[in-house]
């Protein structure tokens, strides 16, 4: 016959194993409604991405970290996070504004984020002849403003001539220009197939972008992943977000919660 002490002592086990395995189980669960959560945000409301490049200068900036929203166009597999490929095409669908500020897969691995500006929508014809834009066959007026001041590769300051660029539907936005003879000034005329868009960086004369169609061209609206909205947060060229001890010093704090436009 078991002792009163050792049946208290087995009782008493049983249940700390029990509360064990509930804690488990709570843990697992939490763990799972938390990923879950978090796909539904990436997927269906908004994402973060960071600039790595210098091509949407002066809109964008190396180092810029800013939010994408995954509703503005629609949803496609691109739009999922992950990549998963869950369906074809694209589901509540709506075609971007000239001059939305888009990120989008490049269209020749469908797997790299790019992030450019809609210049272009189904239909139209684009060219640029001695650094102006065309659209449609007229002239994009574009207004002469301050310099933009930056750094160099070796931290020295520079100058770039700075423009405000006026899209047909009257959307402002700021461009550079180092020269209007540059490789990428004076293009053939493009004719922006049905279901894509032609898509340009605001730093005209550094951007891989529409007018290289054997690295980028024609984008077609399915690649699109979402629109930029707004910076959250933004460090100096070279400061790495996890050098923590940097962004008392780097931290650009007048771009913070700036809107992308």
């Amino acid at each position: 016959m078991t002792p009163p002490d050792a049946k208290n002592r087995e009782h008493m086990a049983l249940v700390e194993k029990k509360k064990e395995s509930g804690s488990i189980g709570e843990t697992l669960k939490t763990v799972f409604y938390a990923v879950l959560i978090a796909f539904g945000v990436r997927t269906f409301a908004y994402e973060p991405f960071n600039i790595p490049s210098g091509s949407m200068i002066p809109s964008l900036l190396i180092g810029d970290y800013l939010f994408v929203s995954k509703f503005s166009y629609g949803y496609s597999r691109y739009t999922i996070a992950f990549g998963l490929p869950l369906f074809d095409g694209r589901i509540l669908g709506e075609l971007p504004e000239r001059g939305d500020v888009a990120v989008f897969k490049l269209p020749r691995d469908n797997r790299t984020d790019y992030i450019k500006r809609v210049i272009g929508l189904p239909g139209d014809t684009v060219q640029v002849t001695g650094g102006i834009l065309q659209i449609n066959g007229k002239p994009v007026p574009r207004e002469r403003v301050e310099d933009y001041v930056g750094k160099d590769g070796l931290g020295r300051e520079t100058r770039l001539a700075q423009y405000v660029e006026t899209l047909p539907n009257g959307v402002k936005h700021r461009i550079i220009e180092e020269t209007d003879h540059g490789a990428l000034d004076d293009t053939p005329v493009y004719k922006v197939p049905d279901g894509h868009l032609f898509m340009m960086g605001d730093n005209r004369d550094n951007s891989l972008d529409s007018r290289v169609p054997s690295m980028v061209g024609y984008v077609p609206i399915e690649n699109l992943v979402g629109r930029a909205e707004f910076l959250f947060f933004s460090l100096e060229d070279g400061t790495r977000f996890f050098e923590v001890w940097r962004w008392p010093f780097d931290l650009r704090f007048s771009r913070l919660f700036r809107s992308v436009s």
